[in-house]
Formats: structure tokens, C-alpha cells, sequence
């Protein structure tokens, strides 16, 4: 055998490689293109559930419907109604007696009584002061909570503007000076933006290809394939490569969609959100696969990404629940949830910038779980019709 012989012996299998994985990714390209769910499912899909639950979904207690009960209606006490009225976090109803308000907040209609007492001016001027009285429906804790802090705020803004206006100084026992960093506005949104765009793409990816192998199997096409020479991890990685570039359009998407839409910062690096992204693109398109793999119809396959998939990163990945507030059981379990590591990164990216141990902690993470999930669903799909 000559030299070129041996070259070109050697160049067969490379140059049928790369004819067969040609063939699988153009094939793949047209059947998105002819059946454009898929394109909805990556771009469309993203940016309704973006904007539902951007703007749906906030933590934030603003215009909160209270009643304050003026039970002597004097010049202080109409000054302490009227900022609460102008707050921005309340909706203040104006009543006289407790009766009306407490029915009010029985049925539901406002969640706080403000009680100004008869003798509130005079208490006002004493060394013992004129505490408010307080009354909060704590039917929602966390809005209980929110609602208390709230009307703290305002007594204490009026306590001050009241003693300044007497020209006196209001000196309390303790003076706080708040600092928040990474979000000065204290705007939920900030927070909660970066992790639904965790939670949409952790169904996109896993709808992308969770019905793809069990699209071929309901069509036929399968059996096609099946007796063609294409290799099992040949037939994967054509299935990866279009959805993973689907999965990243509409990543970038959700991102554009996040900045210029919803005004949240982002400070961190490109760089990295592109890598960590695209390692958890490829854990959740691993998933995917495996679930279409093992399930051979489309409707089951679309049902169990949604249980297997959704769910559980819309519950444990800290994206509305913290964490470490959970049972240890539970946070135990947070560990096997791929979107834990992808909300803790976009959330250290949009908020604080590029913290290094943070984004290369979770990537490694995400990187075990790819290889994981892409790994087993090698395992378990055979060139047989059983």
C-alpha cells in the first residue's frame, strides 16, 4: 500500500462522518422549518411567559388597601392620615369608627386598620408618645409582614417631619441607616426576572427535544433511520446541534427582553452568561432527550417534562422560595435540580457582576449533570425496533 492509498483509506471514515452528521442536521433543519412549532416553542413561548410572569408575578406590596380610623378627628391626626393616603405602598380609606373598618377588613376589602385613638393629640405631646394602633389581616403572612414594616415607616417619616416642623430634633433610641447594595430600588422584579428566565428555559429545552425522538417514532421515521449506518451518538448530536442553537436564540431573547423591557440591570460578564447558559442549555436538551427516549409518545413526553422538568425548578431552584429556609431534606434534594445552579448564576449576573466562585461552582455543576443526562440517553437508545 502506497502512502496516498493509506491517506486516503484513513480519510474515508472522517469524510463519512461528516457527510452523515450533514444529512442528519440538514434533515433536522427542515423539519423545524416545516413543522415551526419548534420555532415557537423557542422564541415565542419565551417572550409570553416572560412578559406574563414579568409582570404577573411581584413580591412587591404597593397600594395596599388600608382603613385609618380617625376616632377624634383633630389637626395631627388628619396630618398622619393624609401621609399615609399619599404613600405610595397604600391605598388609605378614611373611616371614623372601628365597626365599619373592622367589617371591611373581614371581608376582605382592606388588608390593615390604622387606628388613631380620641386621644391621640394629647398622647402626642407626652413623654409616652401616641403609638398608632395596628390591625392586619394575616390570612397572607408575607404580606402581614410587608404591611406592618410599611406602616412602621410612615410613622416614623411623620414622627420626624412632625418634630421638624415643631423645631425640634427626634432622637430615637436607635438610629438605623439602611445600604442595599446590588439593588437599591428594592425592586422584586430585579430578582425575580433573572430566574424566570431560568424557569422558561428549563421547559423550552426539555419541550424542544422531549417530543422530538418520540415524533419520529409516532411519524415513522425512525425505523427509517434505524436501518441507515448512522451511529447512536451520530443520531444525538444531530438532534442536539439545531435545538441547542434554537435554545440559545431564544436564551438571547429572554436576555434583550429582560434588559430593554423589564429595566433589569445586568453587570456581569457576556462571556460568562453565554457559557453557563449553554452548559445548561445542554443538560436541559440532555433531559429532554432522555425522557423522548423512553417515552415513545409525544402527549407522555410532553406531560413528563413538564412534571420532571418544570415543576420542580419552578419550586426548589430558590427562584421564589428560598432555600435555605427549607426542611434539609428538601435542600438535599435542590441539589439534583439543574436549575438551582442556572437561577443562582443569572441572579449573581444581572445583580452583582461576574463573582467567579459562583458562576465556575455552578457551571462545574451543570457541566456533570450534561454529561449525565447526554451519557444515559446514549445508554438507552438502541438501533432496534424493541
Amino acid at each position: 500500500m502506497t502512502g496516498r492509498q493509506s491517506v486516503e483509506t484513513v480519510g474515508r471514515p472522517a469524510r463519512a462522518w461528516r457527510l452523515r452528521m450533514r444529512g442528519l442536521i440538514r434533515k433536522e433543519a427542515v423539519q423545524i422549518v416545516r413543522d415551526p412549532s419548534s420555532i415557537s416553542i423557542a422564541f415565542v413561548l419565551p417572550a409570553i411567559l416572560l412578559l406574563l410572569f414579568g409582570y404577573g408575578v411581584s413580591l412587591d406590596a404597593e397600594h395596599v388597601p388600608v382603613a385609618v380610623v380617625i376616632e377624634s378627628p383633630t389637626r395631627e391626626a388628619n396630618s398622619f392620615a393624609a401621609s399615609v393616603a399619599n404613600s405610595r405602598y397604600f391605598a388609605a380609606t378614611i373611616a371614623h369608627e372601628r365597626h365599619s373598618a373592622q367589617k371591611a377588613l373581614i371581608a376582605g376589602t382592606v388588608n390593615a386598620i390604622i387606628v388613631l385613638r380620641s386621644d391621640f393629640a394629647r398622647r402626642l405631646r407626652t413623654s409616652a408618645g401616641a403609638p398608632i394602633q395596628v390591625i392586619v389581616n394575616g390570612t397572607d403572612a408575607n404580606t402581614a409582614r410587608i404591611v406592618a414594616g410599611y406602616a412602621q415607616g410612615t410613622w416614623q417619616s411623620w414622627l420626624q417631619q412632625y418634630a421638624f416642623d415643631r423645631g425640634q430634633t427626634l432622637k430615637p433610641p436607635v438610629e438605623i441607616e439602611q445600604r442595599v447594595w446590588f439593588n437599591a430600588g428594592v425592586r422584586s422584579r430585579n430578582f425575580l426576572v433573572p430566574g424566570l428566565i431560568a424557569i422558561i428555559m428549563t421547559l423550552i429545552g426539555a419541550l424542544l427535544t422531549a417530543m422530538v425522538v418520540a415524533r419520529e417514532w409516532e411519524r415513522g421515521t425512525m425505523e427509517a433511520l434505524l436501518v441507515t449506518p448512522v451511529r447512536i451518538s451520530e443520531f444525538l448530536i444531530g438532534k442536539l446541534i439545531p435545538y441547542f442553537l434554537l435554545g440559545m436564540g431564544g436564551m438571547t431573547l429572554a436576555t434583550v427582553l429582560s434588559v430593554w423591557v423589564f429595566d433589569v440591570p445586568f453587570r456581569g460578564s457576556a462571556l460568562a452568561l453565554a457559557v453557563v447558559s449553554a452548559l445548561f442549555m445542554l443538560t436541559a436538551l440532555g433531559m429532554g432527550l432522555l425522557i423522548s427516549t423512553l417515552a415513545r409518545s409525544q402527549f407522555v413526553a410532553g406531560q413528563v417534562a413538564i412534571i420532571v422538568a418544570f415543576l420542580p425548578a419552578f419550586i426548589l431552584s430558590g427562584f421564589i422560595f428560598d432555600i435555605s429556609s427549607m426542611p434539609v431534606l428538601v435542600q438535599v434534594i435542590t441539589h439534583a435540580i439543574p436549575a438551582r445552579y442556572f437561577v443562582s448564576s443569572l441572579q449573581s449576573l444581572f445583580m452583582a457582576g461576574t463573582i467567579w466562585p459562583i458562576v465556575l461552582t455552578n457551571g462545574a455543576a451543570l457541566l456533570v449533570m450534561a454529561a449525565v443526562f447526554l451519557g444515559l440517553t446514549w445508554r438507552k437508545t438502541h438501533k432496534s425496533l424493541e
